[in-house]
């Protein structure tokens, strides 16, 4: 099977090593692109208006100056030889569950190999209320392929991506892996901290606050606090079925 590896922290990530370890209980047929510098947040943004420059990086492996989406776009067009048989993002720093799904860029590159045709996954490992710096990425590294290796043998939709989230929790204390829906948080933890520069102007950083919500059961966050892995079936397609009925009653003819 040959795996292309990407992220949205960057080619130097500590979870792009963690994610290359967990590839390797699954092939040895290994190729990296990753971006340049860290793209966290950016979605599923593709440079339209500068062009992208890579840099091989090793054998297989190339640093990109884009976007996690540049990344794929490129490997598979211009850097492999062939299409990868596999797409892995990740291993993110930080959980990517909830509504956080809908901007990060760790889900983009997963999302874009889909696009592409290519069976995709997301990996993150979830920093709820650690000090900064002290993720338990062993906790990725020991689950990392028990989650994939049963996904890949039993394939899963093409215009759908898995996301895997590992819990903030020693290796040993992750209680098994559960399946689950995407949450929805009661209360937004992005926030804004104004500050003011050397000439008197503001400027803002944003960033997230460490707060949990009240997640119903069956959702990625409920298993992510409760410690278990979360294994998510995520598609593009963000169409509301429920109330899409109701408007098409409207204006039913």
């Amino acid at each position: 099977m040959k795996i292309l590896l990407t992220n949205d922290d960057g080619i130097n990530a500590p979870g792009l090593a963690v994610l290359e370890e967990i590839a390797r209980e699954i092939s040895d047929d290994i190729w990296i692109a990753a971006p340049e510098e860290e793209q966290s947040g950016k979605g599923r943004a593709i440079s339209l208006t500068h062009p992208v420059r890579t840099r091989k990086v090793g054998d297989k492996a190339w640093a990109v100056a884009g976007t996690p989406s540049d990344c794929v776009l490129l490997a598979t067009h211009n850097l492999m030889p062939e299409k990868p048989d596999l797409v892995l993002s990740g291993v993110n720093r930080g959980q990517n569950i909830a509504e956080d799904t809908s901007f990060s860029g760790t889900i983009a590159g997963a999302m874009f190999g889909m696009q592409m045709g290519i069976p995709s996954v997301a990996l993150s490992q979830a920093q709820s209320f650690r000090e900064r710096g002290s993720l338990p990425w062993d906790t990725a590294r020991k689950w990392g392929s028990k989650a994939l290796k049963p996904l890949i043998e039993t394939g899963w939709p093409g215009d759908v991506v898995m996301n895997v989230n590992f819990p903030d929790v020693d290796p040993d204390d992750v209680k098994g892996i559960k399946v689950t829906r995407q949450g929805f948080r009661d209360e937004s933890i992005i926030h804004t901290d104004r500050r003011e520069d050397l000439r008197g102007n503001d400027y803002y950083w944003i960033g997230y606050r460490g707060k949990r919500s009240k997640p119903a059961e069956g959702t990625d966050l409920r298993a992510i606090y409760d410690g278990y892995v979360s294994i998510s079936p995520l598609h593009v397609d963000l169409t509301h079925e429920v109330f899409l009925r109701t408007l098409r009653e409207i204006w039913k003819s």
